[in-house]
């Protein structure tokens, strides 16, 4: 099912949001307030992406991806952010967000982002239907989508399992930003490469012992990150 929830309070802009998704073959809900959204999600199971206005009276767009995060890793969470929000965009990310798309944006830019988002929260691809990747203490199952860490579950996002499916399949190789990127976000990906590095950065909360020292992902300065098996 290809449904996407639309959570913004301006109504020409919801509705151009709307329109947009509706012609690329999407079924869209709509909501014009955060508490509106949380009952909708709640309501129908089967949204798998879900774009959030950060900006809004009453429960705001982080609030919403907080609580969605907690309670649904796989799907699709897209921020909505004004230009000179720099800080929004880092935020969202933080707080689970996969993506972002900063206003004004063109309906193809946001169409691909949507795309994206559903091919990855649409369950396992076909060559990783079984087997599993393991880098002490770490295991990677491939059929579940699952990481574990001395046997104990790390809840992932779907962009978080990507990470770690290509770190752990390229021990000790420097990738770059732009090679993480290609991999994870698709080649057809309109963003910047800092959206690496904030879900990187929220990859290690998870995953290191010291985020702020980390020595499973580290970084190669000026080029990219690599994970020491």
């Amino acid at each position: 099912m290809r449904k996407v929830l639309v959570l913004e309070d301006e109504a020409n802009i919801r509705g151009f949001i709307v329109i947009n998704l509706r012609r690329a073959g999407y079924e869209v809900v709509e909501a014009e307030s955060g508490e509106e959204a949380l009952e909708k999600l709640k309501a129908q199971k089967d949204i798998r992406v879900a774009l959030l206005d950060v900006m809004l009276p009453g429960i705001d767009g982080f609030e919403v991806c907080r609580r969605l995060r907690a309670n649904d890793a796989n799907i699709g969470i897209i921020m909505l952010t004004a230009r000179s929000q720099e800080m929004d965009k880092v935020t969202g990310l933080m707080t689970g967000a996969d993506d972002y798309v900063t206003k004004p944006f063109s309906p193809a830019e946001l169409t691909a982002r949507v795309d994206a988002l559903m091919r990855r929260s649409g369950g396992a691809e076909p060559e990783e239907k079984s087997g599993e990747l393991t880098s002490p203490p770490f295991t990677l199952n491939l059929r579940n989508r699952t990481l574990e860490k001395n046997g104990q579950r790390v809840k992932l996002t779907q962009v978080e399992y990507g990470l770690m499916k290509l770190f752990m399949e390229n021990p000790g190789k420097a990738l770059s930003r732009e090679e993480i990127l290609d991999t994870v976000w698709g080649h057809d990906y309109f963003g910047e490469l800092k959206i690496v590095d904030v879900n990187i950065r929220r990859l290690r909360l998870k995953i290191e012992d010291n985020a702020t020292n980390p020595t499973y992902i580290t970084t190669v300065w000026g080029y990219g990150y690599k994970w020491e098996a």
